[in-house]
């Protein structure tokens, strides 16, 4: 039996709860992309790194992101070991599931995949109880409280307070600047990702970054007008109506579609050499 959208966003609200704490911003896997457009009302700092459709080679860097968040799914081996793989020391995993109910088992099978600080509860009341909530933390490699908030700290790249940001664009028309003529309007379209009802902007940190994305998404056809990489100070992008993603994963075209966001080129900087 499906949840109802209100018990749904009751049960999605309850997760948000038990989110870790984080750098500058909260990087996030969402599984089955179920939650992500209601945690980030909660917490808006939240970056969403990857949205799988599958719980098996998560293509993201080990010890990266700070919270995996599971709705709608049960504690398969896969899925504790892919969480256990990318989740940063302290990390969490929550899980939520409106059919489950709350049993000593889920502590028991966490504690196999080596989770700590182990959480299994009521997932909300509705008035009645409804679901169960699971959570697990990755271990912390320091003992010391004052060491870990530095480990939690060093994964920080602060995509909120950084500089500039860079954009992959298709600008029309495709020419070198010296063949320009003073009658060329220039336009630019940004690459972006289709979500729930809104479309998310793709932004990079570094140059090399944004190239690291794009090759092999050209290679794999997911992108294929891209002629200019752009560069944007932070705070004329968060200016703008539309949320952004920092540094994602090429995987994320396997679950969303592209979408193209009309920029306006007189705000870009000077490119990098």
């Amino acid at each position: 039996m499906t949840a109802t959208p209100r018990v749904e966003r009751l049960l999605i609200e309850a997760m948000a709860k038990h989110l870790p704490p984080s750098g500058s911003a909260l990087r996030l896997v969402d599984v089955f992309g179920k939650a992500a457009l209601i945690l980030r009302e909660l917490r808006p700092d939240i970056e969403i790194v990857l949205s799988p459709k599958k719980l098996t080679r998560w293509r993201i860097a080990p010890d990266s992101v700070d919270a995996v968040a599971a709705y709608d799914a049960e504690p398969s081996e896969d899925l504790l070991k892919s969480s256990m793989r990318v989740l940063r020391p302290g990390g969490r995993l929550i899980i939520m599931n409106a059919q489950l109910d709350p049993a000593e088992a889920y502590v028991k099978t966490l504690e196999s995949a080596e989770y700590t600080r182990i959480l299994v509860e009521v997932g909300a009341e509705c008035p009645l109880p409804v679901g169960a909530l699971l959570r697990g933390e990755k271990p912390h490699t320091e003992t010391s409280t004052v060491e870990r908030v530095k480990q939690v700290a060093s994964q920080d790249v602060r995509p909120r307070t950084g500089r500039y940001l860079h954009l992959l664009v298709h600008q029309t028309p495709h020419k070198p600047t010296w063949r320009m003529t003073p009658e060329d309007k220039i336009e630019w379209e940004a690459v972006g990702v289709v979500g729930d009802g809104e479309v998310i902007l793709l932004t990079f940190s570094s140059l090399p970054k944004a190239v690291e994305f794009m090759q092999p998404a050209v290679m794999a056809g997911h992108i294929t007008n891209v002629n200019k990489i752009a560069k944007f100070k932070w705070d004329v992008v968060k200016e703008w109506p539309f949320p952004t993603i920092l540094n994602p994963s090429d995987e994320i075209f396997d679950t969303q579609p592209v979408a193209m966001l009309q920029i306006d080129p007189q705000h870009a900087e000077a490119a990098d050499e």
